[in-house]
């Protein structure tokens, strides 16, 4: 069986800054310290931080007075960063500077008195934390094309939208057409709102799929990005698994493929990639790479942690 890599695959900017973020933290400050949620969707990547001394809680209700916080890459509501900035607190932001945009977009748009329309899917924290960055029921959110017509008409300015950014590409094309018929005033944003990482990791899998029999793709269940690449794959035409590691692997998914196809989501770790050639050892024949874009896309850490202090 010949494998196919597809490139870019595995961390993006984001996901690797946030990380940076906890272990410089934890070197710079020294253990405990709290995040709060998951710091990137992948349960590999949070044991390995809760080993380092990282612990992971579900509110800042849950989080000592004068210890040291980072809110997760996926972002969170004003009313979340202003409890922590009214605590004792040193908090620490890894929110992805990419959904960071989106809020300020947000606000932009709500500030001009725009209605402000938000793509995404509800209860996902990256929504969340978005949607909480408006005074309640400011934004609205549809997940598909479907849901543009369930939206009422009002009266404002004008009309908006922004989205999360790790949907589907393809889909959200969709939906926005759907949005200009029905609000031909409809606003856009001068850039994508969908960040590079995950258009890159959608092309690729397009072309894996064109040339693979069956495609597994490395992510956690929860993890929006690893989700749309397993949907790319299969909108495609072909066969595709989303698995969290090697032990997910059904050998009966493998009778008969001539070419398997691997990626891996944004916040899945390499070390799941080797676990998996492992798993599948002798049955592999050639490795190959199918490389369709490259990236060099850095995020700097918070100056407390670049000074050191």
């Amino acid at each position: 069986m010949r494998v196919l890599l597809a490139s870019p695959r595995g961390f993006c900017a984001g996901v690797h800054r946030a990380i940076a973020i906890v272990e410089k933290a934890l070197e710079t400050f020294g253990r405990p310290i709290y995040v709060r949620h998951e710091i990137v969707h992948n349960r590999r990547v949070v044991e390995d931080l809760r080993q380092k001394g990282a612990v992971f809680v579900d509110e800042l209700d849950d989080v000592p007075d004068d210890a040291t916080v980072i809110f997760s890459a996926h972002g969170v509501s004003k009313a979340v960063q202003d409890a922590g900035n009214k605590r004792p607190l040193r908090v620490l932001d890894a929110t992805c500077p990419l959904v960071a945009k989106v809020h300020r977009e947000a606000e932009r748009h709500y500030a001009l008195g725009n209605r402000v329309i938000l793509i995404g899917h509800k209860g996902h924290p990256e929504v969340v934390g978005t949607v909480g960055h408006l005074p309640d029921g400011a934004m609205e959110v549809i997940s598909n094309a479907g849901e543009v017509y369930d939206l009422p008409k009002k009266d404002h300015r004008g009309t908006a939208y922004i989205t999360q950014t790790t949907l589907s590409v393809d889909e959200t094309a969709e939906t926005v057409q759907a949005l200009r018929a029905r609000f031909p005033d409809v606003e856009a944003q001068a850039k994508e709102d969908i960040c590079y990482a995950t258009q890159n990791r959608q092309n690729a899998v397009k072309a894996l799929a064109e040339q693979c029999d069956l495609v597994l793709v490395l992510g956690a269940p929860n993890s929006s990005n690893s989700n749309r690449l397993r949907e790319v794959a299969e909108r495609a035409g072909t066969v595709a698994k989303l698995i969290e590691s090697a032990q997910d692997v059904k050998l009966d998914w493998l009778e008969k493929v001539e070419t398997l196809g691997i990626t891996a989501g944004a916040s899945a770790p390499e070390v799941l990639l080797d676990e998996l050639m492992a798993f599948l050892g002798s049955r592999v024949s050639a490795v190959d790479l199918l490389s369709v874009s490259e990236e060099d896309v850095h995020f700097a850490l918070p100056e407390v942690l670049r000074q050191g202090a």
